[in-house]
């Protein structure tokens, strides 16, 4: 008997170090995997701050917080599970889903390009409704958006995630996805506050006490900031359309082993091969988008005629 519980004994201990040894690389599959969905964190980092415009300044950081919150929470008990779930009894499903979702944001992204250069924009004022809410409901309509949005690129995020440590043992894929989860909120909404954020501090800065170099500083973030949106809004939709595409490509076998063919032939360059691959991602993104968006036209004319 006594043999037999220090026989048990020395199997759970093997069985500890080995856990804490296979545990040892998650840092680096964290780190592999962060860069890896780097494009869909700008996108998310580009998109948010757009919730907040237009608010009570006072009320930003909360908007922020809340958006957040619910994005960790469905990250690590919504997603997370799913994703495990879905690969341990449907790995197949992974990548079918992943492209969906990779169309959804070339779509995105065609809609964003194509709004900047339609010329469309005119509405009937007659003929348009215009709906009176009080602040507090728009400031719920707007988190409701946001999480709306962030939940499609979470989803990706974590696919992402899984797709990367499918070969690895059970414990290390919920300690990746977990802590992908967590430092990918914290990183994209801590930047997204500093963002909404820069232009009081530049206010505080540029006040009358504080010395000149400290004014002109202030005056110069205020300056900035408007301009620093408008390219982050460019790069987020730029990013929407080639990491769309990106996961579409590498879910067909012959466009896969294109950008894998485009990857090698430049690996001596390795910046121009970046270059050329995302702006190759970007263009294929936006014919995607164009498709798709012909496709949901098409859609809601026949449930429409239905």
């Amino acid at each position: 008997m006594a043999s037999g519980f220090f026989a048990l004994l020395d199997d759970i201990s093997a069985l500890v170090k080995a856990s804490a040894a296979s545990l040892d690389d998650v840092p680096a599959q964290v780190a592999k995997t962060t860069g890896k969905v780097s494009g869909i964190v700008i996108d998310d980092t580009a998109v948010t701050p757009k919730y907040v415009v237009g608010l009570d300044p006072s009320r930003e950081l909360s908007i922020i917080y809340q958006i957040a919150k619910k994005s960790l929470i469905n990250k690590l008990f919504i997603l997370t599970p799913a994703a495990l779930v879905l690969g341990y009894f449907a790995p197949w499903a992974i990548t079918p889903i992943l492209m969906i979702g990779g169309a959804y944001l070339c779509f995105e992204g065609y809609e964003k390009v194509h709004s900047l250069f339609s010329t469309s924009h005119e509405v009937d004022a007659e003929s348009e409704q215009v709906e009176v809410i009080t602040p507090e409901e728009l400031e719920k309509q707007r988190v409701a958006g946001a999480v709306r949005t962030d939940i499609i690129l979470s989803a990706e995020i974590m696919a992402i995630a899984y797709s990367q440590v499918t070969e690895q043992p059970l414990v290390n894929q919920i300690a990746v996805m977990l802590a992908v989860a967590v430092f990918i909120t914290v990183a994209v909404y801590g930047f997204v506050g500093l963002i909404v954020k820069a232009d009081d501090f530049g206010v505080h800065l540029a006040q009358d006490h504080f010395h000149p170099a400290a004014q002109k500083l202030g005056r110069g973030i205020v300056k900035f900031m408007p301009r620093f949106l408008t390219i982050l809004s460019y790069v987020g939709t730029a990013a929407m359309l080639w990491v769309g595409a990106e996961i579409i490509g590498h879910g067909i076998p012959f466009t896969s082993h294109l950008l894998h063919n485009l990857e090698e032939a430049l690996a001596h360059i390795p910046a121009v091969a970046w270059v050329l691959k995302a702006l190759a991602c970007a263009l294929a993104g936006l014919v995607i988008g164009f498709v798709v968006e012909k496709l949901v036209l098409l859609f809601k004319k026949v449930v429409g005629k239905k």
